[in-house]
């Protein structure tokens, strides 16, 4: 029987880069309920990491959060969002190039437009130069490989193809 009393959940939805780390961080706050990286923004149906990579989708890695508003904000985790990679970088981090690694902010609602829009305006002047940031309305969201899904957390428990081999 469902829960009567459990809190509405939202999702958020986050460019960064290599989806890897942005999921790593957002699983590790309070309030997160759940993660999974895809692709999002492209105009092809269900792409795969390959076509995404090669650069014809459109698609950009992506970090979907499931929170809990009522313990975690819109606004703290655009905050964090802001501290985990160079939002200043246009199509890429580091040492990752291309449309697929940019910073982009796909916004399911108005509120969390205004919301991610207000944090920008907030944090520029930590930075340099221009954050350039997109901040777009949420398209639908692909869900990567498996093998995607919390990636670190499976390396670092040898749960990898190595550790699969070995039984791990």
């Amino acid at each position: 029987m469902p829960d009567d009393n459990a809190s509405p959940t939202e999702k958020a939805t986050f460019g960064a880069g290599c989806f890897w780390q942005v999921e790593e961080t957002f699983r590790a706050l309070d309030g997160v309920l759940d993660t999974a990286v895809g692709y999002e923004g492209g105009h092809v149906d269900n792409p795969t990491y390959e076509q995404v990579c090669s650069g014809t989708t459109g698609h950009v890695e992506v970090c979907e959060v499931e929170f809990d508003p009522s313990r975690v904000s819109f606004e703290d985790l655009v905050s964090k969002y802001f501290e985990i990679h160079d939002p200043t970088q246009l199509n890429r981090q580091g040492p990752d190039v291309g449309h697929q690694y940019r910073s982009v902010i796909f916004a399911h609602s108005a509120e969390q437009e205004e919301v991610a829009r207000t944090v920008i305006e907030r944090v520029q002047p930590r930075f340099r130069d221009p954050i350039v940031t997109a901040i777009e309305p949420a398209q639908p969201f692909w869900r990567a490989e498996e093998y995607h899904q919390c990636y670190l957390d499976k390396r670092r428990s040898g749960a990898g193809l190595l550790g699969q081999l070995l039984g791990r």
